[in-house]
């Protein structure tokens, strides 16, 4: 292929064989090679043509693994038996941390020192992407990203977010699962300033996001009334539903006596007539924060 490739773009070039990167493009190729060619040498017709059998190539990002490039094959080509089904359940898990604060090579390193086995790590960008996890490479024990959260934070020195996916057992939606998974999660992100967040928990967020701006107003103004611009009562009532309703594990989080968080409780259901220890009323009420966060 890398011959027939060098008739038409003469300046190909294999990666090891240049440091003179800024001046070309690169891709993997199937072998998982990774090759260059001038940028003045493509057009955007050829660039969108070798995109169909290459991969492009980040040339700051480590070289994909046979694994790695096995899953891009199936994410971006659907190179496989669309009746085909995986041998064990799967799960992608989007993460990103800030740009230009670590190298894709040590976050690369230190996902695969925590697992026991290696994890195929599909990069959307230097500092975004998607881990994939496969359940039969996994301990009984279930897998708490909370905790491998803390461990990465605190070894490499960056904020890092996981947006956790479902297990799924077929491979031939694997491609619409992973872009829907990025889509999600950016949307989960900008509602919610957890490190970790699964997808059940992002239903509400993605439920607010369908909901137009009016409706949002309504539901704003209907649920939370004359407590609606008091942003640190809001903001305790929202860690109370985040926390299950659970009043020792809320003061906690907030690092609140009881008493003055139950105060806070009481003072809302007084001005709104909800009562939110009633779960029903506190999914309601849930709904009406996010979509006045949303708004703000």
């Amino acid at each position: 292929m890398i011959k027939k490739l060098q008739e038409i773009f003469p300046s190909l070039i294999l990666k090891s064989n240049t440091h003179q990167n800024d001046k070309y493009l690169w891709y993997i190729t199937p072998d998982s090679e990774v090759i260059g060619i001038e940028k003045d040498e493509l057009t955007t017709q050829a660039e969108d043509l070798l995109a169909t059998f290459l991969t492009p190539y980040h040339i700051q990002l480590p070289i994909p693994t046979d694994k790695e490039q096995y899953w891009t094959n199936l994410i971006h080509t659907n190179e496989m038996n669309t009746n085909q089904k995986s041998n064990s359940p799967y799960r992608f898990i989007y993460f990103s941390y800030a740009e230009n604060k670590l190298d894709p090579r040590a976050f690369h390193e230190a996902i695969n020192e925590i697992f026991t086995m290696p994890m195929p790590i599909l990069w959307e960008t230097d500092h975004s992407g998607i881990i994939v996890e496969e359940q039969s490479v996994l301990t009984d024990e279930a897998t708490s990203f909370e905790q491998i959260i803390d461990i990465l934070m605190s070894d490499l020195y960056v904020k890092i977010n996981f947006f956790i996916g479902p297990f799924l057992h077929q491979l031939n939606d694997a491609k619409s699962y992973y872009r829907a998974l990025i889509e999600n999660a950016d949307k989960s992100f900008a509602h919610s300033e957890k490190k970790v967040i699964t997808y059940v928990e992002a239903i509400p967020y993605l439920i607010i996001e369908k909901i137009g701006f009016d409706f949002r107003a309504m539901i704003s103004e209907m649920i939370l009334k004359e407590v609606a611009d008091d942003h640190e009562l809001l903001h305790t009532i929202e860690t109370f539903i985040d926390c299950n309703l659970n009043v020792s594990v809320t003061a906690k989080e907030l690092f609140m006596h009881r008493n003055s968080l139950q105060y806070r409780i009481d003072k809302f259901i007084e001005k709104t007539g909800i009562d939110i220890r009633n779960f029903n009323h506190a999914m309601t009420v849930y709904l009406a924060i996010l979509s006045k966060n949303d708004l703000d």
